[in-house]
């Protein structure tokens, strides 16, 4: 059947804006139209003047406010409505800016007029789990680096090399994405980002070799990356002026559900650590692989609600495709008004206006004239064109103050959070240590002879003694330390050493049998007539030792303790605005920090860092909020992937900062994170307020 509203398009004219017109819907209209409509027979003038003189049928429900003077809520809806509009009428006129398009302005009212619904709670859902997806995945590398390490003879350079790399491919993924999908749009490169991540990220579970397993993570996170930017531009656009402050810092709560979920799940699968399978000598496949796996199923979630999820029709419009724009809307419109029982509310938008677009700078090279691989070659410069103009003018006049800000109170608040959130485990680590190092049995110069060990040694250090013709079988070596020792007509066999060492020993006539003692555990050792017969090859693996569990408790009560930021944050986001809550946040979140300085164990560390997320997640929320709503919708995304870039940048070198004072002194980094955050919440009360702007 032909399109009733295609012929109906009042085109602009030239690059001067306009408007798109739509015919109302028709009366006992076919399926383009509305079909409820024709339920509803249509009254004759009696009839009408009737329910004017009466004020209502028999089967009419009365409002009840109607006769005790209390106005309507539609009534009030409109009031407020015409007092928003007539207020930026004024600031348009005072800013002598009246000579801009008006879309803003009409689609906020198209989205009151749609009001909030089962679609925006449906996009809500699909979006927290890609955003939770997002969250999992900064958890990952920590979590399993401890089981990785034995099983890809990971060094601690490269695990550092590790952590590095993803977080640059986060950096260099929330720039790339976030720019294009200000061109291609939110939904299109959101399946994109969902797909590389959920692909790689299952690679990476099978990768066997270290070299692999980096490169995999890597497009991961390059993957992930750009979720960020996308995922709060994309609901922001479907939201109305009222809602969009508390409805996006609810959606920040599923970035701490990933942090819940992949604890949990890390908890529960990692310390088995020799649960597993093999294929062959070479295939290896245990408990820190299954649970990489069981982080992707929140991407998988998220890819699959996406695609059924429509692109966002603001973009649609700044990109002048205003049919599928006006479509989507009524869309919506109807979904939530049905969802709501009230089905015969009609979507009465007839024409949208229509900003003034620039020149399609894309060149399409002609089949006839080019081959197939010149027109890819130049719709993908073109497009990196594009994405570059954009990224360029946000140093604009008009963005340059406020974007400086910006960047500003981001990498303050990045810097001190992530600065922390690496100190807080380490610090615990660190106190684990000295608890441990402080139980260390010391033997001096003990003589042994003719003694058969057949008992595990563990957290021991034995200095200048003597063993003679003694046997170690079967047994167990964990941190036991030999300096300066004689062992001489010895005999080792079946030997499991965990962070054990010779060093300075003297070893004669001596026989290593199936041990996994390796030359690197002899250090500045002389060996006379001493044999290794069978070393156990590959990793030392341990598998009856087990994962601190520690960790995994403290990274579940930190994303817990972010529950009642979120929600106090979510309530009062729209009631006393962005700025005052994000100043507050950073600065309560600074005489948190300095409560670290009374921390001397491990439970007061615990509960100081709940206490500080519980903060400073508010200051993240308004931070997301306000970076949606300060910048126009052809430069959103753009621009809020440069400021989680610069996120990420502020997370690297506050990682590295933080944990080079680890068990040197805790006062630097507390002050450092003290500095920062004070100085971001002074400068964040600088920034705009966005509470009553319109989506520009």
């Amino acid at each position: 059947m032909e399109d009733p509203y295609q012929n109906n398009v009042t085109q602009p004219q030239g690059g001067d804006g306009g408007q798109f017109t739509y015919p109302p819907p028709q009366e006992g209209s076919g399926p383009d139209g509305y079909p409820y409509q024709t339920d509803f027979p249509a009254k004759d003038e009696e009839d009408a003047a009737s329910d004017a003189t009466e004020g209502h049928d028999e089967g009419e429900q009365m409002y009840e406010g109607e006769y005790q003077g209390i106005p309507h809520p539609d009534e009030i809806k409109e009031a407020r409505r015409a007092a928003r509009m007539e207020a930026r009428r004024k600031a348009r006129q005072e800013a002598q800016l009246e000579d801009d398009d008006d879309l803003p302005d009409q689609y906020e009212n198209i989205m009151e007029d749609c009001g909030h619904g089962r679609f925006q709670w449906t996009l809500f859902a699909v979006l927290g789990l890609a955003l939770m997806a997002d969250g999992v995945d900064s958890y990952v590398v920590g979590f399993v680096l401890p089981s990785a390490e034995k099983d890809m003879c990971i060094t601690n350079a490269d695990k550092g090399m590790l952590g590095l790399l993803v977080y640059v491919a986060m950096l260099a993924g929330a720039l790339v994405w976030g720019g294009l999908s200000d061109k291609l749009g939110r939904r299109k490169v959101l399946i994109y980002v969902l797909t590389i991540d959920i692909v790689f990220s299952f690679l990476s579970c099978f990768a066997q070799g270290y070299g692999f397993f980096l490169f995999f993570r890597f497009c991961s996170g390059f993957g992930i990356g750009g979720s960020i930017p996308i995922v709060y531009t994309y609901f922001a656009e479907f939201l109305q002026i009222e809602k969009r402050g508390e409805h996006l810092s609810w959606l920040c709560m599923f970035w701490m559900l990933g942090g819940l979920y992949a604890s949990f799940t890390a908890w529960g699968i990692i310390p088995h650590y020799g649960w597993g399978f093999a294929i062959g000598t070479e295939v290896q496949f245990h408990g820190w692989r299954a649970f990489i796996l069981v982080c992707t199923f929140p991407a998988i979630a998220a890819l699959v609600g996406v695609i059924f999820m429509p692109e966002s029709p603001r973009f649609l419009l700044e990109n002048a495709r205003h049919d599928e724009a006006w479509m989507i809307l009524r869309n919506v419109h109807d979904t939530n008004w049905k969802a709501k029982g009230e089905p015969e509310r009609v979507f009465t938008v007839t024409n949208i206006k229509t900003p003034q677009t620039q020149e399609d700078e894309f060149i399409e090279i002609q089949s006839e004239t080019g081959t197939a691989f010149q027109r890819w070659t130049v719709r993908h410069t073109t497009l990196l064109q594009q994405v570059m103009s954009n990224v360029m003018s946000l140093s604009a006049a008009e963005f340059r103050l406020q974007g400086l800000f910006l960047v500003i109170v981001w990498f303050c608040l990045a810097f001190s959070y992530h600065g922390l959130g690496v100190w807080f485990p380490d610090m615990i680590k660190y106190m684990q240590y000295e608890e441990y190092e402080a139980k260390t049995r010391v033997f001096h110069r003990e003589r042994v002879e003719r003694f058969h060990f057949n008992f595990s040694l563990v957290n021991q250090i034995h200095r200048e003694g003597e063993y003679i013709h003694d046997k170690f079988e079967d047994i167990e070596m964990r941190s036991v330390k030999f300096e300066h020792s004689l062992f001489e007509n010895c005999y080792f066999e079946d030997i499991k050493s965990t962070n054990t060492y010779f060093e300075n020993c003297t070893l004669k006539n001596t026989v290593f049998y199936n041990t996994d003692l390796w030359e690197e555990k002899f250090k500045d050792c002389r060996m006379e007539n001493t044999t290794f017969l069978h070393p156990k090859k590959g990793c030392h693996l341990n598998f009856q030792e087990e994962n601190d569990i520690v960790i995994y408790l403290v990274s579940f009560l930190g994303s817990l303790a972010v529950l009642p930021g979120n929600i106090i944050s979510a309530l009062f986001m729209d009631k006393i605005g962005r700025i005052k809550i994000i100043g507050g946040s950073m600065l309560g979140s600074a005489a948190c920090s300095f409560l670290l300085l009374l921390s001397f164990s491990q439970g007061a560390v615990i509960c100081w860092q709940c206490l500080f997320y519980a903060v400073s997640v508010a200051a993240w929320n308004g931070l997301q909020v306000i970076s949606v709503e300060v910048y126009p919708t052809a430069k959103r995304a753009t621009a809020f992937g440069i400021l989680n870039a610069v996120c990420k940048f502020a997370a690297i070198i506050g990682s590295f900062i933080f944990a080079s004072f680890i068990g040197i002194t805790r006062i630097v980094p507390i002050f450092l994170a003290i500095a920062a955050l004070v100085c971001g919440g002074l400068l964040a009360l600088k920034l705009p307020e966005t509470r009553e702007k319109v989506l520009s």
